[in-house]
């Protein structure tokens, strides 16, 4: 594949932290040197909501980028331009299918070519909340099959402290061994946690922040060297397993918080008093808080799942971490609060849940987006059928139930009309999408359910509004 033009200008510099540059030799020094000229081949395994990003930003940078999935439907994707994680834009599938730069592929042999091979797998939690770590064992395996010297291989998915080092490390070790590599000398390895944002416009990959820890100060170097062409601002730490932590630290922060108004909702509701209200009224402090909200459920592939990666790894080690576990307990009832809220506004209105008619508005995890990864919505659905009710939904953004790892629904979205409204007996939003009339909900729905205080900025017409 032939490399990019080298970038030397003022304005393609890039900002980073002050670190002191650790001295490499023999073949780390030759590695550093194809990623400082930009003449590197990057490969990403896994094509999803991280893999995809992190290609983009590889490209972006100059290297010539391997995209590799065992998905085909995702390889003849990128081979047409097709969109399939639409909210990236057209135009980066236009750009890597037109590119010269760029191969996408289902075939591991093709990772043999790459200096540096990235590592963007699920991590997903069993049915009893454990680590699923047999997405990182078999891509780090299909890496090993085909490592040579001079390769570095950074790892991104989330997971627990010393996933990096105990698990890839101990298979790209044996495989090294078998070809008379070692390595740390002759191949390399790190974690760099991934820290995507579906949706979101102000940060993209290239402008946050990117955490780089190794197994040794050579392969942090070396990942640091990688990144630096492709990210605005890449901090080392000592070790991947403090980048791990770090990772682990972000997401248990957000789910903990996210729990503690989870929890304040149904209690300050019976002291009458809006919990949204009063955390506008909080949010006025220019000091010492931060605003979350509360919700139906947590969604995505972070919050829901990443704290269970430190507390199972606490707990093995004798240290239990009962405030994350706590936290999990309250955001993983949220669901079932919001379907027992229903039940009993139905039965106030001598309706039983049982044979109602129930619109679930939104099965994306959160706004703007066709992400449904952990989404509570497939939950609440659940729920609903479960106790008898004729549920459909309406998103924007989805036009069929996805299959899913734990839901197979055969839906899709409903028309939103004044006559699809009005033969509700309930609607119930889920998911606060932007591309929804909810002055039509107002005035032609019976009742609303609004997990998302979405109501608020609506005048009320016909339909009786419920905070759940």
């Amino acid at each position: 594949m032939a490399g990019p033009h080298a970038m030397t200008t003022e304005g393609n510099r890039v900002k980073q932290h002050e670190v002191q540059t650790i001295p490499l030799s023999g073949i780390s020094a030759e590695l550093a040197a194809r990623f400082d000229a930009r003449t590197a081949t990057v490969a990403v395994v896994g094509l999803g909501y991280v893999g995809l990003p992190m290609t983009r930003a590889m490209h972006d940078a100059g290297y010539g980028v391997v995209g590799f999935d065992i998905d085909g439907a995702k390889i003849e994707a990128l081979t047409s331009a097709t969109a399939y994680l639409k909210h990236l834009g057209q135009e980066l599938y236009d750009e890597l299918a037109a590119s010269n730069r760029f191969v996408p592929t289902a075939d591991a042999s093709r990772l043999a070519e790459a200096d540096a091979v990235i590592i963007c797998v699920p991590t997903p939690l069993d049915s009893a909340n454990r680590p699923d770590l047999r997405y990182v064992e078999s891509s780090t395996q299909l890496v090993a099959d085909h490592l040579r010297a001079g390769q570095l291989v950074v790892l991104t998915s989330t997971s627990y402290p010393g996933t990096t080092r105990e698990v890839s490390g101990a298979i790209l070790s044996a495989a090294a061994k078998q070809r008379g590599l070692e390595l740390g000398r002759d191949v390399f390895l790190a974690f760099s946690p991934e820290r995507e944002d579906p949706g979101r416009t102000s940060h993209t990959t290239r402008t946050t922040p990117r955490l780089v820890g190794g197994l040794s100060e050579t392969d942090t170097e070396l990942a640091r060297r990688l990144f630096v062409p492709a990210v605005d601002t890449v901090v080392p730490v000592s070790t991947a397993e403090v980048a791990e932590s770090a990772k682990l630290l972000e997401n248990i922060y957000r789910a903990v918080n996210i729990a503690l108004v989870n929890e304040l909702k149904p209690a300050l509701a019976a002291m009458g008093v809006d919990i949204w209200e009063a955390i506008d009224a909080a949010s006025t402090k220019p000091f010492g808080y931060q605003a979350f909200y509360p919700g139906p459920g947590l969604g995505g592939h972070c919050i829901p799942i990443d704290p269970f990666y430190l507390s199972w790894r606490a707990a093995s080690l004798g240290k239990p971490t009962r405030f994350i576990e706590l936290a999990g307990e309250i955001n993983r009832r949220r669901p079932a609060h919001v379907v027992d809220t229903l039940r009993d506004e139905l039965a106030a209105r001598d309706q039983p849940l049982r044979g109602a008619r129930v619109l679930v508005m939104g099965l994306a995890y959160k706004k703007n987006v066709d992400d449904v990864r952990e989404t509570p919505a497939a939950e609440i659905i659940r729920l609903l059928l479960q106790a008898g009710g004729w549920v459909s939904y309406h998103d924007p953004h989805i036009a069929r139930f996805p299959l899913m790892r734990k839901y197979d629904f055969d839906m899709e979205s409903a028309r939103l009309t004044p006559e699809q409204l009005g033969a509700q007996d309930a609607v119930l939003i889920v998911t606060d999408h932007d591309a929804v009339d909810y002055q039509l909900l107002a005035d032609h729905a019976k009742l609303i359910l609004d997990t998302r205080n979405v109501m608020a900025k609506f005048k009320s017409g016909k339909a009786t509004i419920v905070k759940a």
